[in-house]
């Protein structure tokens, strides 16, 4: 046979191959000594009294009232301001509600509900609306929403969810609805 390779080049590629394997076995013993990465922490405490798990890596930006984190179209935001009122369903559909249809883009509120959360009761509302344009495309898309107005002492936060129209986030925001804390 002609094409067969020989019993020497047979050889060589098993040295070399079995040389490939040593050098795969050896590199985890040197990797051994790398110190353990600290795990990111997926609960945030604000300065502003409160705490919230929220997803990783996301980008996060501070403001004076609150905080935001981002990811692509996905965003959290927190605002916390002085008030003296607990919401209800009927004092949050005619302020807040409807303040985000005068001044949001294309606001459509689907529903305004009370809700028990562990940090206290909270009123819901459900909304769509567009997403600020692209800075680079200039395309919008349309987005679910749900803000929680919740009151604690003095002061309330609006803790409001958004991300693309028809992602499935229902277990994700509820997790993190559920996790909101005064501290």
């Amino acid at each position: 046979m002609k094409n067969a390779p020989s019993l020497r080049q047979a050889a060589h590629v098993a040295l070399i191959a079995l040389g490939l394997g040593v050098a795969t076995f050896a590199a985890p013993v040197a990797q051994a000594q790398e110190a353990p990465i600290v795990q990111e922490k997926s609960t945030y405490k604000s300065p502003l009294g409160f705490s919230l798990k929220i997803p990783e890596g996301w980008a996060r930006t501070d403001a004076v009232k609150g905080v935001s984190f981002a990811d692509k179209y996905g965003q959290i935001a927190v605002v916390v301001k002085p008030s003296s009122v607990a919401p209800t369903v009927v004092s949050v559909r005619a302020n807040e509600a409807a303040e985000l249809e005068k001044t949001g883009r294309a606001i459509k509120i689907s529903a305004v509900t009370e809700v028990k959360l562990p940090a206290g009761s909270a009123v819901k509302i459900v909304y769509t609306s567009n997403s600020e344009p692209n800075a680079v495309t200039n395309k919008q898309i349309r987005l679910e929403s749900e803000c929680f107005l919740i009151m604690h002492g003095d002061k309330i936060a609006a803790l409001t969810f958004s991300s693309p129209a028809g992602a499935d986030n229902a277990d994700q925001w509820t997790l993190m609805s559920q996790s909101f804390g005064w501290q």
